[in-house]
């Protein structure tokens, strides 16, 4: 039964969310050793709680094209990963100069500004040591490939971190429209969007998706020949739109 069958929505979210952060705990690094500090640094951002919609999507998408087992799971800790990653930095004396995120001291006001940066990085890298870890769930070894190309792209500079560049090369400045849309798809959106078309690459493969979203692709050699030449977020909206409604 999906989200939109329930009366109480906020009922609904409440538990959604609640299992999405049980998920992201399950990933924590272990607070011990040399690097201990670092681990807490990095937990104790993670942990600050939130809204948690970047996972629940990638879990609500993954469902709604099908997907049964935890495949998913990874991913979602990933992303929650990458968002708190760039909330980190954001965060720093260097960009936004923040003392307080979600009601409590930022990371680096509790850990130093040095370990702010590095726990920032070390997130981001965590999020790619998880999401290999999707390798051992599934034998359909494409699905993870497809999946972490995605977030590979939405995160870098043709994404994420793009806007984010953008946002802080022109903080104080007057914005044309055309930048504003620009770091509001790319620094807010890319990782939303990212979530969507993570949930269903995981679950039916790049090949029905693709066949889905642009009509050009007939076969498994037009897939491959697609992704030499574009990312799967390029898909022409027009495409999209006119497989979509033939589809109807």
């Amino acid at each position: 039964m999906r989200m939109g069958h329930f009366v109480n929505f906020k009922e609904e979210l409440k538990r959604r969310t609640e299992e999405a952060e049980h998920v992201i705990r399950e990933y924590l690094p272990e607070e011990s050793g040399f690097a201990k500090t670092m681990a807490e640094a990095m937990n104790y951002s993670m942990t600050a709680g939130g809204k948690r919609l970047r996972p629940i999507l990638i879990r609500e998408t993954y469902e709604l094209f099908g997907g049964k087992d935890k495949l998913c799971e990874p991913f979602m800790a990933a992303m929650e990963m990458i968002h708190t990653h760039s909330l980190i930095h954001d965060d720093l004396p260097a960009l936004d100069n923040d003392d307080y995120r979600r009601g409590r001291l930022t990371t680096h006001k509790v850990y130093g500004e040095a370990m702010g940066v590095l726990s920032g990085v070390a997130l981001l890298n965590r999020a790619y040591e998880v999401m290999l870890s999707a390798f051992d769930l599934t034998e359909d070894k494409d699905r993870v490939i497809a999946a972490m190309r995605i977030i590979a792209d939405k995160t870098g500079i043709n994404g994420m971190l793009g806007g984010q560049s953008v946002d802080v090369e022109n903080d104080g400045k007057p914005l044309e429209h055309k930048m504003l849309d620009y770091i509001y798809k790319n620094k807010t959106s890319a990782l939303i969007e990212a979530s969507m078309m993570i949930g269903a690459v995981l679950a039916v493969g790049v090949f029905t998706l693709l066949f889905l979203l642009d009509d050009t692709i007939k076969s498994e050699e037009d897939v491959r020949r697609y992704l030499k030449l574009n990312t799967l977020a390029s898909i022409p909206k027009e495409k999209k739109r006119r497989r979509a409604s033939s589809e109807a």
